[in-house]
């Protein structure tokens, strides 16, 4: 039996403290950095953001859904029946979402916010023979070439791109169906994590963890960002994972395989979601030398997606270093380094919230237990999540727009929550700062 203290500690209010120093160093330092040297790129730094106090459409429900979740969430988490809590925490997590979204309206909250000049949307048409234009999809990388894709096209794989081919060939056409498409699909890693927490290390902190997965300020940029999708597949591939080496299943291990690859195949950064991988092998005491027969259905999904683009031509590797080449020639190699490798964690600060930041401390403290704790395996798990974030930070790679960059490896750190004392407290903090921001800032994603 886990005892928590009903009130939090200093050292809590002193981390969370820290956090919101470390925002506001990046406000003030940003703004003078932008105003004198323009070399930031973003017009309310750290964030990728703008000053647009507003109402909307969406203020009532979500300030009903962040009052009755902060209030009711944690017992509501704590009586459901298992087997429900999962559904219910997605079903919360998308409308929670989507009343943040719709703070901006319908058409610039959700709509349009995937056809913007530098997304996806608008190369559907250049796709109208897959095949061939997977085949010379490395050439349009570059920019200044002929044809030159957007920013964003030419910074992932082309299965990002190819997801919304695909909508719109089935008749899903659109900004509209896009954005739901992210929202509702984004919204399910917050399922996807705790069903892997349960898993792991035990039930009642999964059960702990759930209304913090709902209602974390991420939530702002899950809504309509392709990388809330991408936070998803991998989300899913991590769970599947953990439920094949703990319930030794086969089509569970098929499955984790398949969505890797695709995870691959949708952002070049996602490889490091290995790094939580490794530490969901370690949690599961995983012998795979003892274990072939899962294995093997893994390596079978995991060929999947990298045999099919590879025979349409596509070649990852080929790509990868020449979207190195084409960060450099756009703002990335203007950004400076020096701000990033810490406003990055700023940003990080800010999508997870205070609460977060309050319990990493206890987080750090869980890790030093050598025997058997799920606390402990909850630790190793938040603190892999963090590793994999720091690796990404110190690759100069992800100067700015963090704040939707790294979500899926943002959700990951939100389970520490489930180690404070006093949770409605903490969940109004949160509910607070996702709606100060979707209110104050007009948000690019």
């Amino acid at each position: 039996m886990i005892h928590h203290r009903p009130h939090p500690s200093r050292r809590d209010l002193y981390a969370a403290a820290t956090a919101v120093l470390l925002a506001t160093a990046a406000v003030l330092v940003g703004r003078h950095i932008q105003d004198v040297h323009h070399t930031l790129f973003v017009r309310w730094p750290p964030l990728f953001a703008e000053w647009d106090p507003h109402v909307g459409p969406g203020t009532p429900a979500a300030l009903v859904l962040a009052a009755a979740g902060a209030a009711y969430g944690p017992a509501l988490a704590a009586r459901l029946p298992w087997r429900a809590l999962p559904w219910v925490t997605w079903a919360a997590s998308t409308a929670w979402i989507v009343s943040l979204a719709l703070i901006d309206g319908w058409h610039d909250g959700i709509a349009t916010r995937l056809t913007a000049t530098n997304e996806y949307l608008r190369v559907i048409g250049r796709f109208h023979d897959i095949p061939a234009t997977l085949r010379g999809f490395d050439d349009h990388i570059l920019a200044g070439v002929p044809g030159s894709w957007p920013a964003h096209v030419a910074g992932h794989p082309p299965a990002a791109t190819l997801t919304f081919v695909l909508l719109d060939r089935i008749g899903l056409g659109g900004g509209g169906w896009a954005g739901m498409w992210c929202v509702v699909l984004g919204a399910s890693a917050s399922a996807a994590v705790l069903i892997a927490l349960r898993a792991l290390a035990d039930e009642r902190l999964a059960r702990r963890s759930a209304p913090f997965l709902v209602l974390a300020p991420a939530a702002v940029w899950l809504g309509a960002s392709a990388d809330a999708y991408f936070a998803a597949v991998a989300a899913w591939a991590l769970a599947c994972l953990a439920l094949a080496l703990t319930r030794r299943s086969l089509p569970r291990a098929g499955a984790c395989g398949l969505l890797s690859g695709l995870t691959c195949y949708l952002s070049y950064g996602l490889a490091l979601i290995a790094v939580i991988g490794l530490a969901v092998l370690v949690l599961a005491r995983a012998d795979l030398r003892a274990r072939p027969v899962l294995v093997l259905p893994f390596l079978a999904g995991l060929a999947v997606v990298p045999v099919v683009f590879g025979l349409l031509g596509f070649n990852w590797w080929t790509a990868y270093h020449l979207l190195v080449t084409r960060y450099y020639q756009g703002v990335g190699g203007i950004r400076p380094y020096g701000y990033w490798i810490w406003a990055n964690l700023a940003c990080t600060a800010v999508i997870t919230g205070p609460a977060t930041a309050a319990a990493l401390p206890r987080t750090a403290n869980s890790l030093t237990h050598r025997d058997y704790r799920p606390t402990t395996h909850l630790a190793l798990l938040v603190g892999a999540a963090l590793a994999a974030l720091l690796i990404a930070d110190l690759s100069g790679m992800s100067k700015a727009e963090t704040e939707r960059i790294w979500l899926p490896f943002a959700v990951w750190l939100l389970p520490a929550c489930a180690l404070l004392p006093g949770p409605r407290a903490w969940l109004a903090a949160q509910v607070t700062l996702a709606l100060l921001l979707n209110h104050l800032l007009l948000t690019g994603w």
